[in-house]
């Protein structure tokens, strides 16, 4: 049982942290970062900084607070034209959806985990808990030089592939004058790839290092 607890906890953990990291940053703050970048590439249709943190920040709302789909559907440009076209508005509806249930699973996975926890903790388990969260972490590190690897050879292939994955068809596929494309160009989401990894990363170090420091304590 114990060896099951462990590889169940090593199993689950890759898959915790990368979607924690998903969650931070799908925050208007990463927005505010990414637009003022020095490097980040102007629209050339014309969003400001500032519009584009406007409709970008009511984007995000509405992929994370689950609004109904009217809430994008009725945002305005000054022109007077829609901020997304229906082709938009049904991915922007795809993405929420695929968000959300993301969120749903992230929780399922962190009650997962401190059941486990608890269940370590009233059976003497918890050197097994606990090195299941250093093979975890191992895990996450391994998971994570692979997706930044591929962000190095070909991010486009990556990205097509996460789309191809997660919505169907090719409703992904937009013109370069869209909101869409403006508000979102490959750079951000190349960005947010190396992020997230980046973050997961450190998620998994802790694991292991403060792992290791508990199981040798309890060695000695």
């Amino acid at each position: 049982m114990k060896k099951a607890l462990s590889f169940l906890i090593a199993a689950i953990l890759p898959f915790f942290l990368l979607m924690s990291a998903i969650r931070i940053l799908f925050n208007p703050f990463y927005l505010q970062i990414e637009y003022r970048a020095p490097n980040f590439p102007p629209d050339p249709y014309g969003f400001t900084t500032a519009e584009r943190l406007q409709w970008g920040t009511i984007s995000i709302q509405y992929i994370t607070h689950g609004e109904p789909l009217s809430f994008l559907a009725d945002q305005r440009l000054p022109t007077g034209q829609p901020l997304y076209n229906e082709r938009e508005l049904s991915h922007m509806l795809d993405v929420q959806i695929v968000f959300l249930g993301m969120v749903t699973a992230w929780w399922i996975v962190l009650a997962v985990l401190v059941a486990l926890g608890l269940l370590a903790w009233r059976t003497h388990a918890l050197e097994s808990y606990i090195q299941g969260l250093v093979s975890g972490g191992w895990a996450t590190l391994g998971l994570i030089a692979a997706i930044l690897l591929a962000v190095v050879i070909s991010f486009r292939e990556l990205f097509t592939l996460f789309h191809q994955l997660f919505f169907t068809g090719n409703s992904w596929l937009f013109e370069y004058s869209d909101s869409l494309i403006r508000l979102f160009p490959l750079r951000l989401w190349q960005d947010a790839f190396i992020l997230v990894g980046v973050i997961s990363a450190i998620g998994g170090l802790i694991c292991i290092l403060g792992g290791r420091a508990l199981l040798h304590r309890w060695a000695r």
